[in-house]
């Protein structure tokens, strides 16, 4: 498993933009958009990479994964 797996990335449609957005809470914030929800994900994923990359290289601390934390169903119970 890489580094990225560790955190939760989500695409969903942003109707002001009116485009597919992707958000990695707590790694970053912004993301990527656009019109096709499978590309705008495969180039998200790229970004995280690419942001983990980073803090390696800067030698700091990654911050806390946010896997396995299930936060779809803490959504769920709150809507």
């Amino acid at each position: 498993m890489s580094d990225a797996n560790r955190y939760v990335k989500i695409v969903g449609w942003a109707e002001a933009d009116r485009c597919f957005v992707g958000s990695c809470s707590g790694l970053f914030y912004g993301g990527c958009h656009g019109e096709d929800e499978q590309r705008v994900f495969a180039k998200f994923s790229e970004i995280v990479e690419e942001t983990l990359r980073i803090y390696r290289e800067d030698n700091k601390a990654l911050p806390p994964a946010t896997a396995g934390r299930d936060y779809a169903n803490r959504i769920l119970n709150v809507a």
